[in-house]
């Protein structure tokens, strides 16, 4: 079962692979979680560019500087957007530079390390978390901390670096409140669902 239409899914998937043919990017958001997890799909392409891409892609697409969030956007007639972040503009849960110095390869895309991930995820979740996406946010962050391998002493120091102190309460937050009806996004059946939670719910208060 896929949280957005197959079709979108399909659509934006492929405009990412040609992306990657293309620019130099880091991806964030719902997509490099399912770089991680292959759970659920993405619908909008979230990515992190450094300037000279930025202009490259202002020469191609259409764009629009959204002040508020502090991102430029691009929206495509597929039916999804492509949010795109920068260098010294972009107000992320973690600074840009920092997560394009610390990205990784995984399947062929330039990502973000795990626990830096989390965090972004859990920033977004956050903001929206009474909305659609934040539903798709909560299973996006259970799903890459039951996946992903989490190492919760290289979070922990994360959280401290960057003042993010309250970010393991909403996580257990995530964990408590997590509609049961959705277990099947995560692949996962009531009582394995269950397990999942305990064990985490443990970890995470060992660290709080």
């Amino acid at each position: 079962m896929e949280f957005w239409n197959d079709e979108i899914t399909d659509k934006s998937w492929q405009r990412l692979i040609e992306f990657r043919k293309e620019i130099d990017f880091v991806l964030i958001g719902g997509w490099a979680i399912y770089i991680y997890t292959k759970l659920q799909k993405s619908k909008d392409i979230d990515i992190i560019v450094d300037y000279p891409i930025l202009r490259q892609l202002k020469a191609d697409y259409r764009f629009n500087k959204n002040e508020r969030l502090k991102k430029y956007e691009i929206k495509l007639e597929e039916g999804f957007d492509v949010d795109i972040y920068t260098p010294g503009y972009s107000k992320l849960t973690i600074p840009t530079k920092y997560i394009i110095e610390n990205s990784v390869m995984h399947d062929g895309f330039k990502v973000p390390n795990q626990e830096i991930l989390l965090l972004l995820k859990l920033g977004a979740f956050i903001d929206r978390k009474k909305s659609i996406k934040g539903g798709k946010d909560s299973i996006d962050i259970l799903g890459l901390i039951f996946n992903a391998d989490i190492n919760f002493k290289h979070l922990k120091s994360l959280i401290n670096e960057y003042k993010l102190e309250n970010y393991l309460d909403v996580l257990l937050d995530i964990l408590r409140d997590f509609d049961l009806s959705s277990v099947n996004y995560l692949k996962l059946n009531i009582h394995s669902f269950s397990k999942q939670k305990k064990k985490y719910k443990q970890i995470i208060l060992d660290f709080l």
